[in-house]
């Protein structure tokens, strides 16, 4: 069979090691179908997330709840904002000094979704 494509060189850095192996274990043949099915993996995972994306802007353009001016989101945001940090203010005056949060208490603050006023 002739070769359709062109050879390219691949510069593989720490990655050599982990294709050689492949080759190396019999699951491919050469380093270049270890390379292809790379690509081919890279173009499934970009599928899928176009996939996603879309969806969500279809579950967006469905949503039946009216659309917020942008004005008006940033000044909720902006607002939000401002309040979340006086509140960290005043309670790190309070003690003395900032005290970092944990995970579950960043959790508690944060806007669980779209329903919820910001």
């Amino acid at each position: 069979m002739a070769r359709t494509s062109r050879p390219i060189t691949v510069t593989l850095g720490d990655l050599r090691e982990r294709v050689e192996a492949r080759v190396q274990s019999g699951a491919y043949g050469s380093v270049s179908e270890v390379l292809r099915a790379a690509v081919r993996a890279l173009d499934r995972e970009d599928a899928a997330l176009d996939d996603w994306l879309r969806q969500r802007v279809v579950e967006s353009l469905a949503d039946p709840r009216p659309n917020l001016p942008a004005r008006e989101v940033l000044q909720r945001l902006r607002a939000h904002h401002a309040s979340r940090s006086e509140a960290e203010q005043a309670g790190a005056s309070r003690s003395g000094a900032e005290q970092p949060q944990s995970q579950s208490q960043q959790d508690k603050r944060a806007p669980r979704g779209p329903d919820e006023e910001v």
